[in-house]
């Protein structure tokens, strides 16, 4: 009984999957922030290694600008980014754990994706029926009232 979460028709295994792929696409978009965060920290280190390290500069500390020195926030930018590189190593994880999922779940309820490419095959029978499984939006019911 502890397997009863199985969905039970259509609808909800379309709904299980669209979850799936919105959980796929917030952990990449979750990686690509934090590698763009990385890529600062980079450029910050890049330019503050080579100063003085007892020269003045600025860090933002929780929506508060503090005064410190280079000697004092080299060690914690660096530590930041180092951070931030294992976070997204272990969101590199998650995402391919949920990949497996995904295709395991295809697989399980023979889901095929619907690609874009199979309106340039369709063309060919345009001809015969023209309207035969063209989903038109609201605009169509003002052309079927004339």
């Amino acid at each position: 009984m502890a397997e009863h979460k199985e969905p039970v028709n259509e609808q909800a295994i379309a709904n299980a999957y669209a979850s799936m792929r919105s959980e796929l696409n917030q952990i990449y978009s979750k990686i690509t922030e934090l590698e763009m965060e990385v890529s600062e920290h980079s450029l910050v280190i890049n330019a503050i290694q080579p100063l003085d390290p007892s020269r003045r500069c600025y860090r933002m500390i929780g929506g508060v600008l503090v005064e410190r020195t280079i000697k004092e926030v080299l060690p914690a930018v660096q530590r930041n980014k180092d951070g931030l590189e294992e976070v997204i190593a272990r969101l590199n994880e998650a995402l391919e754990k949920k990949k497996k999922e995904i295709a395991e779940f295809e697989a399980k309820y023979k889901i095929r994706i619907k690609k874009p490419d199979s309106e340039v095959k369709d063309e060919s029978g345009k001809k015969e029926g023209s309207a035969q499984g063209v989903l038109v939006g609201p605009a169509s019911s003002a052309g079927s009232s004339q």
